[in-house]
């Protein structure tokens, strides 16, 4: 459980924060839609847009884990609060993803029609956003801010180790995204659906801890107020 994870060290927000990340951004299923919608390109042409769709989402993911809290906390929303709306958002992209994981792909399929023209011009979007790291994998990484705790030194931790997560995911991303090729020979789209529900079912989990984590931080927060 989350509870259980030292969240303040490196290595238990790294254990978090990388389970959470692959299962919504599923490197796997979305190196076989890649691969789909960039057919008509080079070899060459692909392995640049591996690259710099990999740095895009190293980019997008850190500055939500880093930068999305602080937003929130601006417009004056409590960490409890904040934690129970990020865990709702991952449960229900969880859900989603174990039930009805065709859907999820063909969604993602038609946001991201085959792209023509300058590699550039269409590694962010939409082979980046939404294809790879759209808004429900933005949300996830802000729900995964809320998790870090209070003190500074224990957020440095668990920031870096986020990030460091963040950072894996990304070179997964490069290397599924590089050799889609053999993604496709190896696991074929029933093998890839079957990691996508396995991981689904993990961010199910991490989705509720946080709902939970959540409702005791507002309970502690609301209980002293209504007591007698």
């Amino acid at each position: 459980m989350l509870s259980q994870l030292p969240l303040k060290t490196f290595l238990g927000a790294l254990l978090l924060a990388f389970p959470t990340l692959f299962s919504i951004v599923n490197p796997l299923g979305s190196s076989l839609i890649f691969r789909e919608v960039t057919q008509d390109r080079s070899p060459s042409e692909r392995r640049y847009l591996a690259g710099r769709v990999s740095i895009y989402t190293a980019c997008l993911l850190i500055g939500s884990i880093w930068i999305g809290a602080l937003v929130l906390a601006f417009f004056g929303i409590s960490i409890g609060a904040l934690r129970v709306a990020g865990g709702l958002v991952v449960t229900v992209s969880a859900w989603s993803l174990l039930m009805e994981p065709e859907r999820h792909e063909d969604r993602k399929v038609a946001d991201t029609a085959p792209q023509h023209g300058d590699p550039e011009d269409v590694a962010f979007f939409p082979l980046t956003m939404p294809l790879t790291a759209g808004a429900g994998t933005i949300a996830i990484a802000i729900a995964l801010a809320s998790q870090q705790p209070a003190d500074d030194l224990g957020r440095l931790s668990y920031l870096a180790g986020a990030s460091t997560a963040v950072l894996t995911i990304a070179a997964l991303v490069w290397v599924c995204y590089t050799w889609s090729d053999h993604v496709i020979a190896l696991l074929g789209a029933r093998g890839a659906r079957i990691v996508s529900r396995l991981t689904a079912f993990i961010l199910l989990c991490v989705g509720i801890q946080i709902i939970s984590t959540g409702l005791a931080n507002l309970a502690t927060t609301i209980l002293p107020t209504i007591r007698p």
